[in-house]
This record gives C-alpha cells, structure tokens and sequence, in this order.
C-alpha cells in the first residue's frame, strides 16, 4: 500500500520545510516536493504541521499502587496516547512482591500490553532491591531488549546509597541507561508525619512536604553517585523545580555529560494554587514531586529552551477524582499519587511552548519524540520522519483552536487535569507503521496492533549524547 501526505510542513529537530512524504510497507520511502501520486492514497496536509508520532518514556499503564490500581489499562491507556498524538511509550512497571526477581515485573508487563496495547511499547526494568541475582539479570533484560532499569530514592522499595552505587556501576558495565525518581525521602516521610500530627491534611500540605530542596538534594546526591561509578547514562526522571535543574546545570559545567533530564506538562503549566481549589478539587492534583510555583514552572521553560532539559514525558498514572483520589478527602497522605496527561501532552506543550514562543517548532520534536527515542534506544526506527524509519506521524493544524475537556476524552479516567485549557493547534491525523490509528479524534485503529520493541543500548556516553546535549 502506498500513500503519500501532500504539501505538509515536515519538522525534525533541525529543520521545518514544505515537503511530501511517500510511505510503503509502514515505512517512510521518499521525503521530496511534487512527489508523483499516482497509484498512492494522498492525504492532504496542505498549512499544517507532519510530525514524528510522539514517544513517551514515561507512562504507567495498569499498575497497582498499594491498595488501589490506575483506571486504565494497555487497551484503554493507549487509545487515549494515540489520540494524543503519541504512538510509542515505554511504560515504567509497578513494583512487584518483595524480593521478587528483577524480571518478574517485564513478565507479567508483556503479560497485561500483549494483545491490548494499539500503539508501539516497551518497559524499563524496575529495581526494588539488589542482590547478585538482580545484577546478574540486568545483563540478560538488556539482551531482551529492556535497556533501562528504574530506581527510586523514596518509596517503600527505595534503594539506600549503596544500592543505587551497585546499580549504577553494572549499569555502566552493560552500557544501559538508569532512570531515578529522586526525592529525598527521610525528610518527606518527617514532614508528612508532622503535618499529620499538627491536622494539616488538606491537599496543599502535600505540596509543603516535598519541598524542592528534596528533589534538588537527591538529584545532586545522585548525580555525585553516578560519577563514583564511572559515568553512568543518568536519567531524571519528572524533574520539577528550578532548584533540582541548578543542580542538573551545575553538573553539566563541571563536565558531566551523562546527566539527562525529563520534565512533564504538569511542571510547566500548572502551578500548586491547584491544591487549593474547592470542593476537594485539589485531590486531582497529588502526585509527586507535586506542583510548584510560577517561578519553577518559568525555569524549566528556560531548561527546554537552552538544551539543559532533554524530554518531555509525561508520568501518566491515572486515578479516578470522584473514587480512588478520594481516600484523600479527610488525610492527603491517603490519596493515591498521580496523574493523567498522556492524551493532552503534546498538545498542551505545542500550544503553550511553540504558540507562545518559549520553543521552537523543532524543538518541539525534539522534546516530544527524537529525543527520547535516541536515549531510549529506539532510533532511528522511531522519533524522526526519515526514510527507512516507521511511518509514525502526526498532523497538526496550528492555526485551529479547542478547548481542552473530559468530555472530548478517549481515556477511562474521570477528568482532565486541564479542564477548561484553550489550546492552539489541533490533531488531524494519526498514522502507525502507515495506517491511519486517528482522524479527527476518532480512534480507527485495532485493540493490539501495538508491537513490543525491542531496544538498543548506548554502549557509549559520548556518543549517546551526541547530536542533544
């Protein structure tokens, strides 16, 4: 089958020009002007944008928090992503039982996304203690093709120091990439503790124990451990505050090349007045870190913008407001953490970044696709519109507006976090491997078709931050 998208404006990071594109076989065959259409399926694409399908590195589908599981599954979760735009996640597993093995959990993920999942996926490894055994089998996960391992410096699995340092030095060994939630998390736990006793349980006390020198001080902490050992490709993960991106920045100038940074739409467009709204409105909003002020938000505008913050993903854990969020009513230590965004985020970035001048169109892609499918071993197949690469795109009309609402949802969850947002840009169209997934926010597409992706290692630092930091 061929079919050629006519008079679009193709974007990659380096560039945005008026071209054609020929796809054949689900895969970009010829990118060039007046290419001939005889015999092809021509979709129109004339004023508007053709992007690279977007890649979200940071999802969490059908996971199990505690006593309560997110509301949407492999099925339901990334029919939402493709009607967002996104055509390729890597999902971050749940923890598993204790001392469970460290593949445990990308079985039991291959088990609930086989047969579910309607666009591209694959999973980070998560590490929730270290043993021999778990270090022995980050060797053959990354045989496998899961290139990522995932740890946390606060939870009930976190890792203590030396944990982390034995992660990071095998890490390095095996040329994988380690991906942190860093909060420092005896003080979180002292201050929630306090809050408690002190009654200050209302949603905003969620906000005032995690403050931002939490993060900062285990994304310097962290940084500092994946220095002893040797330089390990380091990932934050939902970077928040313009403290924690200081000392991502601080890093960089005393020559630390293997530190990249992910933030999220919520920290750039959402600021912590939400956990005041009324009628317990300000539920919707726990996740952590939490949502921070202006200030921050400002900052990490200026990180995407000077090439300190790398990728756009969007920690999509989503949990009904009028049922699982609501065990926080009366104690906001109860409240599930988390929230949606996976069908808003790349037009919420569009429009608030690119619309509003804070980036540019290519660097948008960048954000948003080429970027994480470099880090994360997926390029050149994904993340870029390139010969030879997967038909993965999206068209996108910047000169439509809409407004952003649960009713015009494809996800399960009960409500969007950007209720109400007026964007500029809209979402025409969404191709997968060259089949139309979405057209006009209608899903077309078939409950799994999504393939598992088998990723690449970056052996190399220097040469996996070549061409984005």
């Amino acid at each position: 089958m061929r079919t050629i998208v006519k008079n679009g404006i193709v974007v990659s990071p380096e560039a945005a020009y008026p071209a054609d594109l020929l796809i054949e076989d689900g895969k970009i065959a010829c990118i060039g002007r007046d290419l001939p259409t005889g015999g092809a399926e021509v979709v129109d694409a004339d004023g508007k944008f053709v992007l690279p399908g977007g890649v979200d590195v940071h999802t969490h589908f059908d996971l199990q928090a505690g006593p309560v599981r997110v509301v949407e599954d492999f099925h339901t979760g990334t029919v939402a992503a493709a009607c967002g735009g996104t055509t390729t996640i890597v999902d971050h597993p749940a923890f598993g039982p204790a001392g469970c093995p460290l593949r445990h959990q990308i079985d039991e993920y291959h088990r609930l996304a086989a047969g579910k999942s309607v666009i591209d996926y694959s999973f980070h490894g998560v590490v929730q203690h270290v043993d021999d055994d778990v270090l022995r089998d980050m060797e053959t996960l990354a045989a496998e093709g899961i290139t990522s391992f995932k740890v946390y410096m606060t939870y009930a699995y976190k890792l203590n120091d030396a944990e982390l340092l034995q992660v990071l030095r095998r890490a390095k060994e095996l040329g994988v990439l380690v991906a942190v939630h860093a909060e420092n998390h005896d003080v979180i736990e002292h201050l929630r503790q306090r809050f408690v006793r002190e009654g200050k349980t209302a949603p905003i006390y969620h906000a005032r124990s995690r403050p931002d020198d939490c993060e900062a001080e285990a994304v310097e902490r962290m940084i500092r451990l994946s220095r002893m050992a040797g330089g390990t490709m380091l990932y934050i993960v939902h970077l928040s505050s313009a403290k924690g991106l200081q000392s991502v920045v601080r890093a960089r100038q005393n020559g630390c090349r293997n530190v990249i940074a992910e933030t999220c739409p919520q920290y750039l467009t959402l600021t912590e007045d939400r956990y005041l709204g009324k009628n317990g409105e300000g539920l919707k909003y726990i996740l952590s870190p939490p949502l921070r002020r202006q200030a921050d938000c400002d900052a990490l505008w200026d990180g995407l913008a000077d090439g300190q913050i790398q990728v756009i993903g969007t920690d999509h854990c989503p949990f009904h407001f009028h049922k699982e969020k609501q065990l926080g009513k009366d104690n906001f230590t109860l409240c599930p953490n988390g929230i949606p965004g996976v069908e808003e985020r790349l037009r919420v970035v569009f429009s608030e970044g690119v619309m509003k001048g804070k980036i540019t169109v290519q660097q948008f892609v960048a954000l948003m696709s080429t970027n994480p499918a470099k880090i994360f071993g997926l390029y050149p197949r994904k993340g870029i519109l390139l010969p030879g690469s997967d038909a993965d795109l999206v068209i996108l009309d910047p000169r439509q507006k809409e407004i952003l609402s649960k009713s015009r949802m494809n996800g399960a969850v009960d409500y969007s976090a950007y209720e109400g947002m007026e964007v500029q840009g809209k979402i025409e169209l969404v191709m997968q491997r060259g089949n139309v997934l979405v057209q006009d926010n209608q899903f077309l597409g078939t409950k799994g078709q999504g393939q598992f992706l088998k990723r690449e290692r970056i052996a190399e630092i220097d040469r996996g931050c070549e061409g984005w930091i």
